[in-house]
């Protein structure tokens, strides 16, 4: 994760070395949106370890990719500061069976907010911009026990072997972002980012909002993420 963060750095450092005096404004103007997927370094530790108890696979240590999408636009009385917002979503599944059953269990996070970012004045004709995500992200895993013979007749009763558990949690949101947007023309821009997902409060649920007593602190969905974009719009850095 560290390594990543270097990279971005150098990435922007290089380009503050070449770049050139000609702009077209004298401060970035413009905006635009588009597609965001993004990778999310997240921590299953509180998962897997429920898992293993219960002879259940454990979930890769790989991550979440996530599709969304964004957008900002430069508010121009305030130099360089650009709002917008953000969306995005991602699951991982697990499939298993054993003598008496099918098994799967999938673990999804999701989230969106409102984003404020100021793009570093010194930077020509790319944007290295600096800032933040407030809103409200989730966590759900669901886990679907199924007859491997189902009959119409017995359903619906609890013997027939289908069960269903939902954990699901709901929390504020902050994530600290470096974001480097590079336009191939005037309309499209290219983005590099990163970030870390910090959630605050939210009480886990189960089913129909049940309580869970007992969660531990380490079941949330907190992680470091990268993130990829193509944006359309008007770009002027």
């Amino acid at each position: 994760m560290k390594k990543i963060f270097i990279l971005l750095f150098v990435i922007a450092s290089v380009g503050i070395s070449f770049s050139q005096s000609q702009k077209f404004f004298d401060a970035p103007f413009g905006g635009g949106g588009g597609f965001t997927p993004s990778f999310y370094f997240t921590n299953f530790n509180a998962i897997n370890s429920k898992l293993t108890e219960n002879n259940f696979p454990e979930f890769s240590d790989k991550g979440i990719f996530t599709t969304g999408g964004g957008g900002y636009i430069y508010i121009g009385f305030i130099k360089y500061l650009r709002i917008g917002g953000l969306g995005f979503g991602g699951m991982v599944s697990n499939s298993f069976s054993n003598s008496s059953a099918n098994y799967q269990v999938d673990y999804s996070i999701g989230g969106g907010g409102v984003t404020i970012e100021y793009t570093l004045p010194f930077v020509k004709d790319f944007g290295v911009s600096l800032g933040a995500v407030i809103g409200a992200s989730s966590l759900t895993m669901e886990i679907f026990q199924n007859s491997q013979s189902n009959n119409w007749d017995n359903i619906f009763s609890i013997s027939s072997g289908n069960n269903l558990l939902r954990i699901s949690r709901t929390s504020w949101m902050l994530s600290p972002t470096l974001n480097i947007d590079y336009p191939i023309f005037r309309f499209i821009a290219l983005r590099l980012g990163a970030g870390y997902h910090f959630t605050f409060g939210g009480e886990c649920k189960a089913n129909n909002n049940q309580a869970i007593s007992n969660v531990p602190d380490n079941l949330n969905s907190k992680s470091f993420f990268i993130q990829l974009g193509i944006f359309g719009g008007f770009f002027s850095f």
